[in-house]
């Protein structure tokens, strides 16, 4: 048993190595690093090293929990400011577009392979859904305008929602357990419900870690985690979308001003890419080359399909209520990345043994691999010929904040009363001692940073940050003021506390 161990754990620290150096490779060459996971994965399967593994529904369980990491990361990087303008385009592509991109390739798979229904509505289904782990991993390295990935982001981490409720609908096949209607209404509820799920999980983290004190920064980034985590495992109990509530409390945190942010989003992003190398290679795993061959043309009319006709069509009717040119509209069309999310919905068909569902996963798997290869590869130059590119910034200003316990400092609240010596007394005569320092004053209702010539006046709040060693000196020098004013010491004032 131990020996089984130790290989186990040699192995997959070396994956796991030698899938971490991929990324440099990958990134060079242009590709999201998916593709030399899913080769590493084959590499050490049945067909490699000898590694036997052909369990869908543990695949399936251990690729949505990789699909929350994935997903929570992409919801705490995402600006509410660039988020804001496109919230609507995204969430119609991930509806409207979405039942679109089913019905154009379940039409075309039913027409031009001759399927049936069920199964081409799977194909359409499974392949509906943009990749939020590639459309990160490839867009945050192309210049192109805020908008334009934004909403690609946003796409990718709301359109995995519906699509799941679809995928699992088709997978139980026909007639469905309710009417049309009530299936629509049971969908509607869902979506809405998880938003409502991540918004409750996203506030209630964000008050309780604004006022925690923890005492340590590696406990932030473990509860923000929590917190999304916990939103989709309240939506699920809910019947509710978990990955839509993993998304919008993902905004939330991500958005608000927490502790250690930069902590936070470092973790998140080293966990999102553990959880990328682990689903990746497990898909590796699971499929059978040998039976590859077999779907090359399957995926290549479905890959084709969805490229050429259902993505266009999906985006064009998506952004017509707004205000997005054709060349926009064009690039939105090339750049709708697919990657593990396929792969993993294609193993829930696989799991519920849907006739032909072997035959779906190998050509999904195919086309994965196929138009990677293709969009990706050419997404740079795409985005220069539709001229769509945006010009070099500077990298992104990074602020840490940090609770005053880490600083080893106190802040001292202070407001000025009535009969007060503090009252007319400039900010520079209080004369604190080193490590101590009037960071705010609030007045009227209002605050403001002052200067060393601000005027103290009575009902003033002052804010005073003192390090713990300057703490007990600036509170006597700021009693013995209010006593006898700024000339307090040629009084022989010294400020000591009197109890009052």
């Amino acid at each position: 048993m131990t020996t089984e161990l130790d290989v186990a754990l040699l192995v997959g620290a070396a994956v796991l190595l030698v899938a971490v150096g991929a990324v440099r490779f990958s990134t060079r060459l242009g590709l999201p690093s998916l593709l030399v996971y899913l080769a590493l994965g084959v590499a050490i399967g049945r067909s490699g090293l000898g590694i036997r593994f052909d369990d869908a529904e543990l695949t399936r369980v251990l690729g949505f929990c990789a699909l929350i990491v994935i997903i929570a990361e992409g919801g705490l990087t995402a600006r509410w400011s660039a988020l804001r303008p496109v919230l609507g385009l995204a969430a119609t592509l991930s509806t409207v577009g979405v039942l679109v991109s089913i019905v154009v390739v379940g039409l075309a798979v039913h027409l031009l392979l001759g399927l049936d229904w069920r199964l081409a509505l799977l194909y359409g289904a499974v392949l509906s859904s943009t990749d939020a782990a590639a459309v990160f991993a490839t867009l945050r390295r192309l210049r192109l305008p805020p908008r334009l990935v934004a909403t690609l982001e946003a796409e990718s981490g709301m359109n995995d929602a519906p699509v799941v409720l679809l995928v699992v609908l088709l997978s139980r096949g026909f007639p469905l357990p309710h009417p049309w209607w009530q299936e629509t209404l049971l969908i509607g509820y869902e979506l809405v419900g998880g938003a409502l799920v991540g918004l409750a999980a996203g506030w209630l983290g964000r008050s309780a870690l604004r006022r925690a004190a923890l005492p340590s920064a590696g406990l932030y980034p473990i509860a923000v985690v929590g917190f999304t985590v916990l939103a989709y495992a309240a939506g699920a109990l809910l019947h509710a979308s978990g990955f839509l509530a993993v998304y919008v409390a993902g905004v939330l945190l991500g958005n608000a001003r927490l502790p250690h942010r930069q902590a936070i989003l470092g973790f998140a992003d080293g966990l999102a890419w553990l959880a990328q190398i682990g689903l990746f290679v497990l898909l590796g795993l699971l499929v059978t080359p040998a039976r590859l061959d077999e779907a090359v043309l399957p995926a290549l009319v479905a890959g084709l399909a969805l490229l050429f006709l259902a993505r266009p069509v999906s985006v064009a009717l998506s952004a017509a209520p707004f205000r997005f040119g054709l060349r926009e509209q064009a690039f939105l069309s090339w750049a709708g990345l697919r990657g593990a999310v396929p792969i993993v919905l294609a193993t829930i068909p696989l799991s519920e043994r849907v006739p032909g569902a072997d035959r779906l996963f190998d050509s999904v798997f195919v086309l994965v691999v196929i138009f990677t290869v293709v969009q990706a590869g050419t997404l740079a130059s795409a985005a220069r010929r539709l001229r769509v590119t945006a010009p070099a910034e500077a990298a992104e200003l990074r602020v840490e904040t940090a609770p005053l316990e880490r600083m080893r400092a106190d802040l001292l609240q202070v407001a000025v009363p009535a009969g007060s010596r503090l009252a007319g007394v400039h900010v520079d005569e209080l004369r604190l001692p080193p490590g101590a320092s009037v960071t705010l004053v609030t007045r009227d209702g209002g605050g403001f940073v002052p200067g060393p010539d601000t005027r103290l006046r009575v009902g003033d709040g002052l804010l005073i940050v003192a390090t713990v060693e300057a703490r007990d000196a600036a509170e006597r020098r700021l009693r013995a003021v209010s006593r006898r004013g700024r000339l307090a010491r040629w009084f022989g004032e010294d400020g000591a506390d009197r109890g009052d």
